[in-house]
């Protein structure tokens, strides 16, 4: 299975017949009104199968991104969709209950054989039972990393162990293209196996090799 970075928490997923896009976003020129770096590359060209949208913030909801018309799923409960069923997880986007940032969606589905949970924004503390017994053990954890409005690296890791991930994709950290959030040495210290992809897009399961302990698994910024 592909998996394809376009910066922030926007990833394409495609196992050759299906392709689901997660969290896009669109026009992003309010950031430097904001006095804000964000220099990712315009998200274009791209169709999906599958949208899914984990909250309504502009970095993570800009749907107009993506081409065709394909079903947008927002929201916590269990879906059907073209590639099978999708559950939505109801999270907060931080530690007081979402008072201050809203909810979150955590979302997990299987594709190319893959059992792939993306946690959006999240900015809970820790997980609530409920929410792990919900996600269950999972192959593909793309996790949030940088901190401040999210979870860092030790949050993140507690997530790891939880779900028992075997591949790491680490999302929302500080890189050349944005000048805020935390960068991502946090995180790499805590792996002994680190893949670093040339490319924004990897081929899963030719870096899913066995052994002890979760890959962390990193695309080359976009």
């Amino acid at each position: 299975m592909d998996l394809q970075w376009y910066g922030q928490s926007a990833f394409r997923l495609s196992d050759g017949e299906r392709t689901v896009f997660i969290d896009p976003f669109d026009d992003m020129s309010g950031m430097a009104d904001r006095g804000m770096q964000w220099d990712y590359p315009a998200i274009e060209g791209v169709t999906a199968d599958l949208l899914l949208v984990t909250h309504e913030h502009f970095d993570h909801n800009g749907v107009g991104a993506i081409d065709g018309d394909p079903p947008v799923l927002r929201r916590a409960g269990t879906h059907e969709s073209p590639v099978g069923e999708v559950v939505g997880i109801a999270s907060e986007h931080d530690d007081v209950a979402g008072t201050q940032r809203g909810p979150n969606t955590l979302f997990v589905f299987s594709l190319g054989g893959m059992r792939v949970a993306h946690l959006g924004d999240l900015g809970q503390a820790a997980l609530r039972d409920a929410q792990v017994a919900a996600l269950g053990a999972v192959d593909v954890l793309m996790v949030p990393v940088g901190a401040g409005p999210t979870i860092g690296p030790d949050e993140a890791m507690a997530i790891v162990e939880t779900t028992q991930a075997r591949l790491v994709v680490p999302m929302h950290y500080r890189t050349e293209r944005i000048g805020f959030l935390e960068p991502l040495d946090g995180t790499l210290a805590r792996f002994e196996r680190v893949h670093r992809a040339d490319t924004p897009t990897v081929d899963l399961a030719a870096v899913d090799g066995g052994g002890d302990g979760p890959s962390l698994v990193v695309p080359a910024v976009p």
